[in-house]
């Protein structure tokens, strides 16, 4: 998940969508858990990429590549990519 133009900070629990509450606490990619909302943000589909195989975001106006194994694999049930 990658948990896109306008980048905001977001908790990990969605106050309009509680019922993803135990979801969120789930996540996990292969550097433990991930989402517990202390440093999340949604990013907007402008600002991320796939590229090279790899995921890359744009934070704060420059591109970070995403490690491989910090990359959530799975369904996105919230719907927004996060990072």
């Amino acid at each position: 998940m990658l948990p896109i133009s306008t980048i905001g900070h977001a908790r990990a629990h969605d106050y309009q969508h509680p019922e993803l509450n135990g979801w969120y606490e789930s996540l996990h990619s292969g550097k433990g858990p991930c989402c517990d909302g202390s440093d999340a943000k949604h990013v907007d589909d402008v600002d991320w990429e796939s590229k090279d195989g790899h995921y890359r975001v744009r934070i704060d106006g420059e591109w970070v590549d995403v490690p491989n194994d910090a990359v959530v694999d799975g369904p996105n049930r919230a719907g927004r990519t996060m990072v």
